[in-house]
């Protein structure tokens, strides 16, 4: 298949791509400049393409600052809004026969657990952004297939939380934050590629799948098997108000977490590779942990 990508040069993006690629799909970036230029020449980009793989998004977890929210708001909404016009414009036969477009847990309600059906959502800053991206898709062409993901904590060994994490618990000074109770819903990176492939193979793969193993865990929880997995000690809890100090009103996505169950997805056929965050960090620190013994 021939498929535009947004977002292709992130650490999603480099994932996806390399697993598109190995089951031999064409892949081609598309650039951040076009996504907020006139809808023709988004259009032009659009033509003849298959699939759509929509990643596009600036990071989150930052200080929300008045032009921080702005950002972090307009590269979702207003990029796929323009998509939107992109596909309106096009002839049905020219149009991209399927979207697949990242979205987060984030659209959840904190304290509680929730599938597909939930309808408990966040009423904070990262709710209504999350709320009002899935809602731009709705002017799309009705022939279009849409498949949305709503992402956890991705983990892997390029990833953010991995990389920050690391050095602290390596050092025996990592820990849970706060008191640790909150959920931690997670997914293996090699499960997110994963997953957006079969989506785009898969024509019944329609409609918003929550993208987190099933493995319900706590911070604590996740914690304690890092610590296990690197052989170091984990007994320095992280205070809120640390966090709020680097993060502001940001740092309650560390502080608080939906508890997110991926029923639609394993009915649908599909297979967690890594469905345990022991399994999780065996891929990700098996040889490592060997090393650092």
């Amino acid at each position: 298949m021939i498929i535009k990508m947004t977002g292709a040069s992130g650490y999603l993006g480099n994932i996806i791509t390399a697993e598109l690629k190995r089951k031999g799909h064409k892949i081609s970036p598309i650039q951040r400049e076009l996504l907020y230029g006139p809808a023709e020449i988004l259009a032009g980009e659009l033509k003849n393409t298959d699939v759509l793989i929509n990643l596009a998004g600036a990071p989150v977890l930052q200080r929300w600052t008045t032009k921080n929210k702005k950002e972090i708001y307009d590269s979702r909404v207003l990029t796929v809004e323009n998509l939107v016009k992109a596909f309106q414009i096009l002839f049905p036969e020219e149009r991209p026969a399927k979207v697949i477009s990242a979205s987060a847990i984030g659209i959840y309600e904190e304290g509680k657990t929730h599938t597909e059906e939930s309808f408990n959502f966040d009423r904070g800053f990262l709710g209504e952004v999350v709320k009002d991206w899935e809602k731009s898709w709705k002017g799309l062409p009705k022939e279009v297939g849409l498949t949305i993901f709503r992402i956890a904590v991705v983990l892997g060994k390029e990833s953010a939380t991995i990389q920050k994490l690391l050095p602290p618990f390596k050092l025996g000074i990592g820990g849970k934050i706060g008191n640790g109770k909150q959920p931690f819903p997670f997914i293996h990176e090699t499960d997110v590629a994963r997953a957006f492939t079969w989506a785009a193979e898969n024509k019944k793969a329609k409609g918003v799948f929550n993208m987190a193993a099933p493995q319900e865990i706590t911070n604590a929880g996740f914690t304690r098997a890092l610590a296990k997995k690197l052989n170091r000690p984990a007994f320095i809890p992280v205070p809120p108000f640390a966090l709020k100090l680097v993060f502001g009103k940001a740092s309650s996505m560390l502080t608080k977490s939906p508890a997110v169950l991926p029923h639609k997805i394993t009915e649908a056929g599909f297979e967690f590779k890594y469905p345990t965050i022991e399994e999780t960090l065996e891929e990700i620190f098996g040889e490592q942990t060997e090393n650092s013994k």
